[in-house]
């Protein structure tokens, strides 16, 4: 069943934070909780990606930041009888919610050196990859 062409733009945001100089990424369990994924969701027809994302984080991860104005990846998955392209932004944690909306969900804070040992979605893992080689190039 096709969805509305807005349902396949989508944003996800790589919530990070930095304490005592060492980086730490954020990953979240998906709603079946057998994956460890990062929060991503439809791009809303009145919000811009980051806006998009940054709710997206708050909803499924209980996490506010600030969202980055630039896009570290874009990737294609099949859903719904069609394909969602993916912008992912990094998002700097400023605060951690005890309770949110989807707290059904699990998280971590993760070294992102280590994230393989958790995702296993080859789109994610190559994100993730290019997000750690940005962060180590900031320093």
């Amino acid at each position: 069943m096709m969805k509305p062409d807005y349902w396949y733009k989508q944003s996800a945001v790589i919530p990070y934070r930095k304490r005592d100089g060492k980086t730490k990424i954020l990953l979240i369990t998906s709603r079946s909780k057998n994956k460890w994924i990062i929060p991503k969701g439809i791009i809303e027809p009145e919000l811009s990606p980051q806006k998009s994302a940054a709710k997206e984080a708050l909803e499924e991860a209980g996490v506010v930041g600030k969202v980055d104005a630039g896009i570290i990846a874009t990737y294609k998955y099949k859903k719904w009888g069609g394909i969602c392209e993916v912008q992912v932004y990094a998002m700097r944690v400023n605060e951690i919610l005890n309770e949110w909306e989807e707290d059904f969900r699990s998280r971590k804070w993760i070294d992102p050196n280590n994230f393989e040992k958790f995702v296993k979605n080859n789109n994610l893992i190559k994100v993730l990859n290019k997000f750690c080689v940005l962060q180590r190039n900031a320093n």
